[in-house]
C-alpha cells in the first residue's frame, strides 16, 4: 500500500477509531528521524495506539528487523493489529499489556519510541534504559508539560547523551468555501537522545 522507503504515510490511509490517538503525519516523521533505524534493527513502540509509528518504523527496519508494539487498551492493540493487516506489515509483534511489566520479556532495542503511556512516562523511560542497546536512541513524544518536566528529570539522571528537545506545531490547509485557511494542531514536544 506505502510503496515508498520515506516515512510519511498520510493520515487518512490508517484505519481510525474515536477513542484511539494516532501520532499525527508529520510528528510522525520526526519521531522516525530522530530514532535513525537502519534494517535489522529491533525496536520498540510503547503506547502504540493506533499503530502508525509501529508501521513507519516496521518499514525502515525492513523484514531483518523486529518490531514490539505494546498498549494497555485492547481498541488500541485491535486497531494496530488491523493497520499492520492493511500495510501488510509482517515484522511486528503486537503486546496487550502494561508496559511497565512487559518491557522485561523483550529482547534488547536498538531504538524505542514511548507515546501514550496513562501517566507512567517516567517509570517506563527508566526500564527502558536498561533495555536499549549502547548507542542506541529513544524517543519519547509528549503533549503535557508536566511529563516533559517528568521525562526530563529521568532522562538527564540515566545514561543518556547528546539530549534534543524540540517542540512542533503544525498548521494543516483545509478547503472552506471562501478559500483555504490553516487549522492548528496541539503542539507535541519531543525529547530524543543516545543512550552513552
Amino acid at each position: 500500500m506505502w510503496q515508498h522507503r520515506t516515512p510519511g504515510i498520510p493520515d487518512e490511509l490508517f484505519e481510525r477509531v474515536e477513542d484511539v490517538p494516532i501520532t499525527k503525519e508529520e510528528i510522525r516523521v520526526i519521531q522516525i528521524s530522530k530514532a535513525r533505524l537502519s534494517p535489522g534493527q529491533i525496536v520498540y513502540d510503547i503506547g502504540c495506539g493506533s499503530g502508525s509509528i509501529s508501521v513507519e518504523a516496521a518499514n525502515q527496519v525492513g523484514t531483518s528487523g523486529k518490531v514490539f508494539s505494546i498498549d494497555i487498551d485492547p481498541n488500541a492493540i485491535e486497531l494496530t493489529k488491523k493497520n499492520l493487516t492493511k500495510f501488510q506489515i509482517t515484522n511486528v509483534s503486537v503486546i496487550l499489556g502494561n508496559a511497565v511489566q512487559k518491557i522485561s520479556e523483550l529482547p534488547i532495542a536498538d531504538a524505542i519510541f514511548i507515546g501514550g503511556t496513562g501517566g507512567e512516562t517516567s517509570e517506563i523511560v527508566k526500564l527502558c534504559e536498561s533495555k536499549l542497546k549502547q548507542g542506541g536512541r529513544i524517543v519519547i513524544g509528549t503533549i503535557l508539560v508536566e511529563t516533559l518536566y517528568s521525562v526530563l528529570n529521568v532522562i538527564e539522571k540515566l545514561q543518556f547523551s547528546s539530549i534534543d528537545i524540540i517542540q512542533v506545531t503544525i498548521s494543516k490547509s483545509k478547503k472552506t468555501s471562501t478559500g483555504t485557511m490553516f487549522l492548528a494542531r496541539n503542539p507535541v514536544t519531543i525529547i530524543s537522545a543516545t543512550k552513552i
